[in-house]
């Protein structure tokens, strides 16, 4: 089982030291990862049980990209995982399935863990068009790769309070089942009253949590909750 934490644009260093000192004190299941991807400014090299990751990174070692981090900044603090994909990247920032397939291959090429991120609008779901727009979000993605994690994140749930039901969750990850072996989490206002039914859905290795992540308290409840399971 999976559990993650992304912090977007929230918390700072000293704050997300004091959340993972925090984490340590959380009993959880021995079967159970545990991420934490703080912003930027906020990372480093911490000490806790969980795996610290980026949310974003650029496909270069070092460059002139302005505003950007890269494989040097990574290599810092010893980071080996990031999120790529997140719909906020795409719709907001406005990545392109190109860019992002070519900031995949090159942090494939140097053996991190990539949680990448795949989900449609409600305008795609409406239309039932569902399949065909999560395949060209795949598409130039190498979904054999031992170092994959797809989180399915619906973008109409994301920070909206409203989680995709279970029957359409279920529905898209059997789906990518036909597509990779690799986990498949789902995200998408995943909080601690819906974390059990979540995953007990088939096919659900975890979460990619956003809001209800940013609290230790409301994070420490989920993986109490998992460790009910």
């Amino acid at each position: 089982m999976i559990l993650a934490a992304n912090f977007k644009m929230n918390h700072t260093r000293a704050s997300t030291k004091e959340y993972l000192r925090k984490l340590q004190e959380c009993p959880k299941p021995k079967d159970l990862e545990l991420f934490v991807f703080p912003p930027y400014t906020a990372l480093d090299r911490y000490e806790g049980p969980a795996v610290i990751g980026a949310q974003n990174a650029y496909g270069a070692e070092q460059g002139s990209y302005t505003g950007e981090i890269g494989l040097q900044q990574l290599k810092e603090f010893g980071i080996t995982t990031l999120i790529l994909g997140h719909s906020e990247r795409r719709h907001l920032f406005g990545e392109s399935q190109e860019l992002i397939a070519q900031k995949f291959a090159f942090y494939k090429e140097r053996g991190f863990t990539i949680f990448y991120c795949v989900g449609e609008t409600l305008d795609i779901r409406e239309k039932g068009d569902i399949q065909r727009y999560l395949l060209a979000q795949l598409e130039g993605i190498d979904l054999k790769y031992e170092g994959l994690i797809v989180a399915y994140e619906p973008v109409w749930a994301i920070g909206t309070g409203r989680s995709a039901k279970e029957e359409e969750i279920k529905e898209v990850l059997a789906f990518l089942q036909t597509l990779t072996s690799r986990p498949l989490l789902y995200g998408g206002s995943v909080k601690p009253q819906n974390i059990q039914t979540i995953m007990r859905i088939q096919g659900c290795s975890g979460a990619l949590v956003g809001t209800a992540s940013w609290r230790i308290e409301s994070f420490c409840q989920m993986i109490q909750k998992m460790k009910e399971l």
